[in-house]
């Protein structure tokens, strides 16, 4: 049983090490986030991306499964060795032998017959056992000289499975490049919004206290007074909330570039006033580089290498042979050879199995033309999309400009007493609330072009159209 002592000093020590693990947590908390710009951000997901080796992994399986047939068809060479005990047992009969001996002696002359001495009694049968112990080894080869093209529609449905693993590969690149994207510049926009809600939360307190002096010396009413406090209430709940969906957005982007801690995102919004280049310029690279078609492409592929090997299984095949005894003493036996096999007839119905893999050829075909029609279409919509947000981004200028007039008013009538705090306060949350939304705007350019060019196959090329951009916003601006 512990003495008092003994617990005394248990409890401290408990206490000293939840003070220091909640010392360490505070100070992991306290950590700055580290700066991270996009191609580093991009960088570091297509290094680390969990999905991506998974890709890789299939696609090494694939090339290896390839590599592994690229002899189909040539020559095997095995050595058979075995080792054995027999017994034999036989039983024969000697009556027939006996009967024979009788008959030749009595067709001999009398006298000859006295001059020979007398045969021996033959059994009725004679028992013979034998066991031994042998061993033996061969050496035996196959060489297949033809087998209908066999050999060549496997090589060929396998090189069609590593295109499609290559493939699904690039889509999943392309897919995880979009969803950094996102991530990245969604936390952009939610540490945007979470400053712009805190400065309008610093002004709504200011005027909250010149409200309460108004009041104090009798200039404003006492409703006035509740109402700038009902509004700064407000502000303060909604920059709560601004500031947890930042730490929410930054927490997703940390994990997606799976960093130790968090991370500051550098690279800020951005919009293009220039508009994009045509349409058909965007739905031909698509037709080219969109992995979707080279998965189609592969699919038919091995649909057409499937129907080549039943077609292959109707025609004769030819192969060479050779057994060699491996012999320590004496002259090995040994045979060599040519074999031909044609099936005439089996159970399977080939011309059905050749007609269900034309099917799968022509199903193929259909897939192809539907997916470039889908293709358009989508490049199509996201083109629309990206458009469109910047034609909304650059006329919300119009209403930016005037909630900051509307603001200058309001300050200018409080000091004339033209204007009411709650006033001031409802132009300085409206301005607040104009320049949140052109940062949605830019986002959604930001997320419209990213899904513009996943779908014509040019991922890659976003840090390209992001450096050009003549317009940006950082979460700090004013």
């Amino acid at each position: 049983m512990p003495t008092p002592t003994s617990s005394v000093a248990l409890r401290w020590r408990r206490l000293l090490g939840g003070c220091v693990a909640a010392l360490g947590a505070c100070c992991a908390l306290a950590q700055p986030a580290a700066p991270l710009s996009f191609v580093e951000a991009q960088t570091a997901l297509l290094e680390r991306s969990d999905q991506l080796a998974a890709a890789h992994s299939a696609v090494d399986s694939a090339r290896l499964r390839r590599q592994g047939v690229d002899g189909l068809g040539g020559p095997s060479v095995s050595v058979t060795g075995m080792a054995y005990r027999y017994s034999v047992n036989a039983d024969i009969n000697l009556d027939p032998a006996r009967r024979m001996l009788d008959g030749a002696l009595g067709m001999l002359p009398p006298e000859l017959g006295q001059l020979l001495p007398g045969t021996p009694q033959l059994p009725s049968n004679v028992g013979l056992q034998r066991e031994k112990n042998n061993a033996s080894a061969n050496l035996s080869l196959i060489w297949p000289l033809y087998l209908g093209g066999v050999s060549d529609a496997v090589r060929s449905g396998l090189d069609g499975a590593t295109d499609e693993a290559l493939a699904d590969a690039a889509s999943s690149r392309e897919s995880l490049q979009s969803l950094l994207v996102q991530r990245y510049f969604g936390a952009q926009l939610a540490e945007r919004a979470a400053q712009l809600r805190l400065r309008a939360l610093d002004a709504v307190r200011q005027h909250d206290s010149a409200a309460q002096g108004m009041l104090q010396v009798g200039v404003i009413a006492k409703v006035e007074r509740l109402q700038a406090q009902a509004a700064l209430a407000d502000a303060e709940q909604q920059a709560r909330k601004a500031r947890d969906d930042a730490q929410l957005a930054a927490t997703a982007l940390a994990r997606t570039v799976k960093a130790q801690a968090l991370v500051q995102p550098t690279s800020p919004l951005f919009v293009s006033s220039r508009p994009l280049a045509p349409l058909a310029e965007f739905v031909a690279a698509a037709q080219q580089l969109h992995p979707g078609l080279d998965k189609v492409q592969a699919k038919r592929r091995q649909a057409e290498s499937l129907h080549d090997a039943q077609e292959a299984l109707r025609k004769p095949q030819v192969l060479a042979f050779g057994l060699h005894e491996l012999a320590t003493s004496g002259k090995p036996n040994w045979v060599a050879g040519v074999a031909v096999r044609w099936t005439l007839w089996d159970s399977l119905d080939r011309d059905a199995l050749a007609a269900s893999s034309l099917r799968k050829i022509d199903q193929a075909e259909s897939m192809q033309a539907q997916v470039r029609s889908d293709l358009a279409l989508l490049v199509e919509k996201n083109w629309l999309g990206v458009e469109q947000a910047r034609r909304q981004y650059l006329a919300q200028q119009a209403q930016e400009d005037l909630a900051r007039e509307l603001l200058r008013l309001r300050e200018a009538g409080l000091k004339e007493g033209t204007s009411t705090v709650l006033d001031l306060i409802d132009a300085q949350t409206n301005l607040a609330k104009v320049q949140t939304q052109r940062a949605e705007s830019a986002n959604l350019y930001v997320q419209a072009l990213a899904a513009l060019l996943e779908s014509s196959g040019q991922s890659d090329a976003f840090a390209r159209y992001m450096a050009q951009a003549d317009i940006q916003i950082p979460a700090d601006a004013p």
